[in-house]
C-alpha cells in the first residue's frame, strides 16, 4: 500500500515562498511518475506540475508555470514543489500523487493517479 505524506504548507504574504514536500513509501518510488495538485474551497481539483519517473521530464501548469519548480530526490522517496512569488489565488489545499502505471510520461490528469496524500494547507494572506 502506498503512502504520500506532505509537509511544508504555512500562511505566507503575497510575494512570499514555500518549500512543500512529499514523501512516499510502499512502492519502489524511483519507478513512477509524481504530481502537484491543488484544491481550493468551491472549486475542482486543478494539476500543477508533474515530474518523470527519472526527474528529466517535467511539466507545469500555465497558471504556475515560472512561479513554481517540481523536483524529486529518488534516494530519498520524496518529491518536492517550490512555490516562489506567492498569491491569494495560490490559497488552497496542495496534495501530492503518485501516477498508477510505472514510467511513460508524466500526467496532468488526475485519473491517472492513484494514490494520494492527505494535502497541506497553503493560506496566502497579508
Amino acid at each position: 500500500q502506498v503512502q504520500l505524506l506532505e509537509s511544508g504548507g504555512g500562511t505566507v504574504q503575497p510575494g512570499g515562498s514555500l518549500i512543500l514536500s512529499c514523501a512516499g513509501s510502499g512502492r519502489t518510488f524511483g519507478r513512477y511518475n509524481m504530481g502537484w495538485f491543488r484544491q481550493a474551497p468551491g472549486k475542482e481539483r486543478e494539476f500543477l506540475a508533474a515530474i518523470g519517473w527519472s526527474g528529466e521530464r517535467r511539466r507545469y501548469a500555465d497558471s504556475v508555470k515560472g512561479r513554481f519548480d517540481i523536483s524529486r530526490d529518488n534516494d530519498k522517496n520524496t518529491v518536492n514543489l517550490r512555490l516562489t512569488n506567492l498569491k491569494p489565488e495560490d490559497t488552497a489545499i496542495y496534495y501530492c500523487a503518485m501516477q498508477e502505471e510505472p514510467y511513460g510520461v508524466p500526467s496532468a490528469r488526475s485519473h491517472q493517479y492513484d494514490s494520494w496524500g492527505q494535502g497541506t494547507q497553503v493560506t496566502v494572506s497579508s
